[in-house]
């Protein structure tokens, strides 16, 4: 991976799709759906794959017009950032789909495991390819975690639920390969569910981490958080599980602290791994100052080497509209290009 400069800057994951290609109003009047959610394109499917194509050059487009220097496909291919994945594995039926709540407490259909959770071969592979193919800049690509994707799912097999998420970690382990062998520079894998199932985490969500985590020689992210924001709108005032991911094999762990207004002294129980520090609110298109998103990432300072820090957006943009989005990018990308002067060697 090329040589990034002091405080990088970089999407979480996703970027607001084009109205074009889905039904936003349709999108934001349910949860991120657990199995296939088709209706929510509102391109045919025979031009579906060109429309993804275009899709994901806006995105790419939207983040170098930006100036971010680690680039992501923005998810645009996606209905949500776990069923694209989850729903093409075998061992899960989702055409007779289960029910698990969400973290709003609220009953959603699910996929229903009833075997092994295999992949049926490389999932995403043509997808990093692609974006490799758009930009010559580092290339940054997400995975859903296997505790968030056995949680997401109602167990019909595995005698236990540590035991589904290790199905599922093995089925991750095996596509972070293929990534990396892909040209991916980073892989990062979404786990919300450590934060909105704390319990369960502590009781198996690192070993399932890990697992999925074996044998990878590339740089590894992990994304927590509190649920987008267009979703769930009440914010704790901490994280009930962060400082148990010191023990994670992974290299960067991915935060949010600007609407939740986070304390960032938890930050000093994370000592080794690089933190992407969410400093974009994304409960509203209000598009924050060059100096608030300064003094977000300040606030952090006092707690981690500033050599440790990625500047990103809180979560997710997807919920948000395309042109406030990019104003906020571009914003934070002059808040980054400040903080290199002030604090470069």
């Amino acid at each position: 991976m090329a040589t990034l400069p002091l405080f990088p800057t970089s999407l979480v994951g996703s970027y607001p799709q084009p109205d074009w290609l889905i039904d936003k109003a349709k999108l934001k009047g349910r949860f991120p759906p657990r199995t296939r959610a088709k209706e929510l394109w509102r391109v045919g499917s025979e031009h579906l794959d060109e429309a993804f194509e275009d899709a994901v050059r806006l995105a790419v487009n939207d983040q170098l017009e930006a100036g971010l220097d680690i680039i992501t496909d923005g998810e645009a291919c996606r209905e949500s950032y776990s069923n694209h994945f989850a729903t093409a594995l075998e061992g899960v039926d989702i055409d007779n789909p289960g029910e698990a709540l969400d973290r709003s407490g609220e009953p959603v259909p699910v996929p229903r495991i009833t075997g092994p959770i295999k992949r049926r071969g490389a999932i995403s592979v043509e997808e990093v390819k692609a974006l490799k193919r758009l930009t010559d800049k580092p290339i940054k690509f997400t995975v859903p975690g296997p505790f968030t994707m056995a949680q997401q799912a109602q167990n019909g097999f595995y005698p236990s639920a540590r035991e589904a998420a290790l199905g599922y970690a093995e089925a991750v382990r095996e596509e972070v390969l293929d990534l990396f062998a892909a040209g991916a520079d980073i892989v990062q894998l979404d786990e919300p569910y450590m934060q909105a199932r704390p319990e369960a985490a502590e009781a198996f969500g690192i070993e399932a981490l890990n697992h999925a985590l074996r044998d990878v020689s590339g740089t590894t992210c992990v994304h927590i958080c509190f649920g987008y924001a267009a979703l769930i709108h009440e914010r704790p005032e901490g994280y009930s599980f962060l400082p148990q991911l010191r023990d994670a094999c992974c290299h960067q762990i991915s935060i949010e602290t600007a609407q939740s207004d986070l304390d960032c002294s938890v930050l000093s129980s994370l000592p080794d791994q690089t933190i992407l520090l969410g400093v974009i609110d994304l409960s509203s298109p209000k598009v924050e100052s060059v100096d608030t998103i300064v003094n977000r990432v300040e606030k952090a300072l006092p707690h981690i080497d500033r050599e440790r820090v990625v500047l990103a957006p809180d979560c997710g943009m997807k919920y948000l509209p395309r042109d406030a989005s990019l104003q906020k990018l571009c914003n934070m990308t002059a808040a980054a290009r400040f903080l290199r002067e002030k604090y470069g060697a």
